[in-house]
Parts: structure tokens; C-alpha cells; sequence
């Protein structure tokens, strides 16, 4: 059983991973509107880009926040995902 040194490291690492991919997905965000306010996009392309942040940040947040902190941390440091922005896609339907 992990003591309390080695868990608080494990939410240091995981919030370290959270907050730098946060900010990368927050970052395509900010592009996006940099575009619409300079006349390159109109507000429904906006809108489908803020719909896959919030579906990518949501999924982020589940990959930090669910499951045994000692086990994300590990995960983290050895693989860990890099593709949110991806996984927040809006599904094709068929």
C-alpha cells in the first residue's frame, strides 16, 4: 500500500499531465477564435470547435480523475496519451 509521500507525488504528476494537455487543447480554442475575430471563420465553425474541447476536456478529465492515482501517475510517466483532442471528435454517423 502506497504511504502518503508516494500518493501525493502520484496527484503531482497527474496534475502536471492534466494542466499541459488542458492548456494544449485550450490553446487550438483560442486559434479558432483568434480566426473568427479576424474574419477567417464564422461562429458555427467556432461552435463545433468548442463542442470537441468540452468532449475532449471532459474525457482528459475522466483519464485523471477516475481509477487509482499510484496506477495514472505510472501510466503517465511511461505512455501516456496525447491524442484528447482526437478523442473528442464528434462521431460520424453512418
Amino acid at each position: 500500500m502506497p504511504d502518503k509521500s508516494e500518493r501525493r507525488e502520484a496527484r503531482s504528476v497527474i496534475a502536471g499531465y492534466h494542466e499541459a494537455e488542458l492548456g494544449e487543447l485550450v490553446a487550438r480554442v483560442g486559434e479558432v477564435v483568434d480566426r473568427y475575430r479576424a474574419g477567417e471563420l464564422d461562429a458555427f465553425d467556432v461552435d463545433r470547435v468548442l463542442f470537441q474541447y468540452s468532449r475532449a476536456a471532459k474525457e482528459l478529465w475522466k483519464y485523471c480523475n477516475y481509477g487509482q492515482v499510484e496506477m495514472i501517475a505510472a501510466l503517465i510517466r511511461q505512455r501516456p496519451p496525447h491524442d484528447w483532442w482526437e478523442r473528442g471528435a464528434p462521431r460520424e454517423r453512418s
